[in-house]
């Protein structure tokens, strides 16, 4: 029996192929040991554009846009000004159909995500394969993990609810992208490009950009104080600020006055903190942000290079939790990274409820080499990580004490360290949650012993000035918690709570999101920021109140996606749902486009007879062939009227013009005549009523209007 065994990538495919024992090389697949291994290349497969319709030109009548069914096509790539085949994509395609025409079964080895059930799918639709499959399901490439695989194939079938989700995904896509796209390039007859979650993006990035840039900061006051217990400096500020500076002066000629404070509140709290949970893809792209400034993008292309090593898991994950069966092994992955686990292992990230198709990213155990410094860089994120999401919670004790001058209150909060359990992995750097925290109390070996009603002097006080400031500028990271958390932003509460768990995108596209506006030129980041390109606050202007900006919508979607991974509602509700949408979104941008100019009525052509001379805004001139006859309507600063066109082509002059400006920049009045040769003139009122004239010719130099 002849298996073939199709994987996404060539490298995949080697590693498979050495582990079946396929060591033949042939053109485009490895072949021995009753194994066929061969390879995807990504997307070879992908749905046809609108032209395979017969929907090459932009027409308003057309939309939207609605094939039935889909037509797939090979890649294309752009030729000359068509798309043709990708000679590549076709080469690559007869050998699977090879392989697939010679074997008896097919395992199938894509990416173990959404992605790579839609890659396999199409193209096994593509070859009009009928074929039985089974699938390979692995969270990582080491030998061991592939091999376990490989005694434990599950049904192909056992997957069909993710490709109807796929696909649905792939074609919602389209139908909104194309759709949107062009009826808005036809409303405003430009080049624009809309998405179902690219825009909500752009949207979201332009309001937070445009509230950062218009907001007006106040200035505002605050007290601030110092007093002493046991050796140990509080310095603690007014809960309360001050709208002015003279109120705040006048509080604190009160409080130097008074010279001391009176403890009014003392509360002390023991606590732990459990560790931070392992990572998934997006809470991984945006701490690689924040500390090593990564992109989105560059964080998951080098995660992808570190996974086909085989030194870290799977990357395109949703789930910051491991499975009971993985917890496991993790004594045995410590021992291989060099860690040593003398007490009881933290179940913080152990919850087979919360782990979706894959478990959240964790090292293999196998050793690195030969990595590059960013591969470095992140693969020692993810070790650290979890070593300290197996650590024990670290334990404080915090203390928080009010203080009254008699009139206004102040607050003074410290912690110790009792034991430091995880925070000793990366004693000193911490995650940011816990340096926001630590910002806002003094942290202290020893607390003092304070108790209500206890009177301090007061050593030193002082006003300090604050301004209010805007929610700060995007970073890639904190646009990423944006949408991973966009349903937050909601204000209808059903909706909020059915999104409370997804966003706009997933962690696999989100990347792809923000670089296809960076390619657009519709954002762009700016030092650590990310910010709109004037292109793109153009588009978010237009599109700004319509549905295809709309984060909430596009999150609901996501979560009817997930619904029908899961087979809890059929493909076919959800694509009614989006014609639907298609539509509307259609109606609502092609509304966009102005009025339709003014038609002016035709006139007798004073040059060749014709009854051809039309009006139009800036220009009156003869539509016949061969005649050139024109006047334009702009003359020495004075804007003709449909009248005066009229009564100079008609009567051949027309009534005294006013305000007329030389090139010297005198005003004067005049009428304009057209001579027998077709061509203006002025004519002057004498002094004795007299007519004298000067004859010009209207010419265009560049944007400006002349005259000689």
């Amino acid at each position: 029996m002849i298996t073939c065994i199709i994987a996404e990538k060539p490298s995949v495919a080697r590693d498979i192929a050495r582990i079946v024992g396929a060591n033949g090389k042939q053109d485009g697949y490895l072949e021995g040991n009753g194994y066929l291994v061969t390879w995807a290349m990504g997307h070879l497969i992908t749905l046809a554009m609108p032209e395979a319709y017969g929907f090459a030109a932009y027409k308003a009548e057309d939309l939207p846009i609605r094939p039935n069914p889909f037509r797939l096509i090979v890649r294309q790539v752009r030729k000359d000004k068509e798309y043709t085949a990708a000679p590549a994509a076709l080469k690559q395609l007869k050998a699977i159909r090879g392989c697939f025409d010679s074997a008896d079964r097919i395992i199938v080895a894509t990416d173990a995500g959404r992605e790579g059930e839609l890659i396999f799918r199409y193209i096994y639709q593509h070859l009009n394969c009928h074929k039985p499959f089974e699938r390979l399901w692995i969270s990582s490439l080491t030998d061991k993990a592939i091999r376990e695989g490989l005694a434990h194939l599950k049904a192909g079938t056992a997957y069909d609810n993710l490709y109807h989700s796929a696909k649905a995904r792939s074609e919602a896509d389209w139908l909104v992208g194309i759709n949107a796209s062009r009826a808005l390039s036809i409303a405003r007859k430009g080049g624009y490009s809309l998405g179902r979650v690219q825009t909500p993006t752009l949207a979201m990035v332009c309001r937070r950009y445009i509230e950062n840039r218009d907001f007006s900061s106040v200035p505002y006051w605050k007290l601030s104080v110092a007093a002493e217990k046991e050796g140990i400096s509080l310095k603690a500020v007014s809960d309360s600020a001050f709208e002015n500076e003279a109120d705040a002066q006048s509080a604190l000629a009160m409080l130097r006055e008074q010279s001391r404070l009176t403890v009014t509140s003392v509360a002390r709290k023991v606590g732990h903190t459990s560790p931070p949970l392992l990572y998934d893809l997006t809470s991984l792209q945006k701490e690689a942000n924040r500390k090593h400034g990564f992109s989105a993008d560059k964080t998951l292309s080098t995660l992808q290079s570190l996974y086909e090593k085989k030194i870290t898991t799977y990357p395109r994950t949703g789930s910051r939790y491991i499975s009971e069966d993985v917890f496991e092994e993790v004594p045995a992955l410590l021992g291989k990274i060099g860690q040593s686990q003398s007490c009881p292992l933290n179940r913080h990230s152990v919850d087979n409820d919360k782990v979706t198709d894959h478990h959240a990213i964790i090292p293999t155990g196998e050793t690195p080499s030969e990595l590059s410094a960013d591969e470095t860089a992140i693969y020692q994120m993810v070790v650290h990580r979890f070593i300290e999401a197996f650590s024990p919670d670290s334990e404080e004790e915090r203390m928080q004490v009010e203080l009254t001058d008699g009139t206004n209150t102040f607050i003074w909060k410290a912690c110790r360290s009792i034991s430091l359990g995880w925070k000793a992995v990366q004693q000193g750097i911490g995650t940011n949650e816990e340096k926001g925290k630590e910002e806002e109390e003094q942290t202290l070996s020893v607390l003092p012993n304070l108790i209500e009603n206890e009177v301090l002097p007061l050593l030193s006080s002082e006003i300090t000035e604050h301004k209010t400031k805007p929610k700060p500028l995007y970073t890639e990271a904190t646009l990423l918690s944006a949408m991973e958390n966009a349903g937050k932003e909601v204000s209808d509460a059903e909706s909020k709570r059915a999104m409370a768990e997804c966003g706009i995108g997933t962690p696999a596209t989100r990347a792809n999101i923000i670089e296809t506006l960076i390619l657009r030129e519709y954002i762009r980041r700016e030092k650590k920021t990310v910010v709109p390109t004037e292109k793109g606050l153009a588009v978010y202007e237009i599109v700004k109140d319509k549905r295809i900006a709309n984060a909430e919508m596009t999150g609901s979607w996501e979560l009817t996606l997930a619904a029908i991974e899961a087979g809890q509602m059929p493909p076919e509700k959800f694509a009614q749902g989006i014609n639907s949408y298609v539509e509307t979104i259609c109606e609502e941008l092609l509304a966009l486009a102005p009025p339709m100019q003014k038609s002016y009525p035709t006139y007798r052509c004073p040059k060749c007879g014709n009854e051809s001379v039309g009006i139009y805004a800036k220009i009156a001139k003869c539509r016949h062939e061969g005649c050139d006859f024109h006047i334009f309507r702009e003359i020495c600063g004075t804007f003709l009227s449909e009248d005066n066109i009229r009564d100079l082509i008609t009567t051949g002059r027309t009534p005294i013009l006013k305000g007329l400006t030389s090139k010297a920049g005198k005003k004067f009045n005049a009428r304009l005549v057209l001579g027998e040769d077709h061509t203006t003139s002025f004519e002057f009122e004498g002094k004795k009523g007299k007519a004298r004239g000067r004859k010009f010719t209207q010419v265009r130099r560049g944007n400006k209007l002349v005259e000689r």
